[in-house]
């Protein structure tokens, strides 16, 4: 019997199962995770999580993708255990519980995070190109980066708010 059902059981609450949530062996795609990241003071920061394909990867929104360093970390171990994890300041993850995931991320995910990155691809291109502009002096003149095109604003990058 699960450690929480046991507990409860223990304290006359034998027919309590709603909001109750089954352990799961390891960690694999389509799990939620809870865990710490232990630093080099010793603070624990939590995290919650779930594990996804990277097609359905959206970290704002919680949804941790399969390839990142993190994820892959994580991929099978079990809740209870400490994982070495040398990043910046972190030293280790706790993993504090491993459970089916009840969250679906969005259908369009990754069409908005390509429009995201499209737009970004823009934007760099054009700050380039107006440093290149304000630096460059030629035998034929200067460039006037007051003369380059102004970003355009493309439909894709409306709906469904930023990422």
């Amino acid at each position: 019997m699960d450690k929480y059902l046991m507990s409860l059981f223990l304290q006359g609450y034998s027919s309590y199962t709603i909001g109750v949530e089954t352990q799961l062996n390891s960690i694999t795609i389509g799990c939620h995770v809870e865990l710490n990241l232990v630093d080099r003071s010793g603070k624990k920061d939590r995290l919650s999580m779930d594990i996804v394909t990277d097609e359905s990867a959206d970290f704002s929104q919680g949804f941790l993708s399969e390839s990142t360093p993190l994820a892959k970390v994580l991929l099978g171990e079990k809740a209870g255990s400490i994982i070495p994890y040398l990043k910046d300041d972190i030293l280790a993850i706790e993993v504090l519980s491993v459970t089916p995931s009840i969250n679906k991320p969005a259908d369009d995910v990754k069409e908005r995070r390509e429009a995201k990155m499209k737009k970004t691809v823009r934007e760099v291109e054009h700050t380039s190109a107006v440093v290149f502009a304000s630096s460059f002096s030629g035998k034929w003149g200067d460039y006037d980066p007051d003369s380059l095109p102004e970003e355009e604003k493309p439909e894709e990058d409306e709906p469904g708010g930023s990422l």
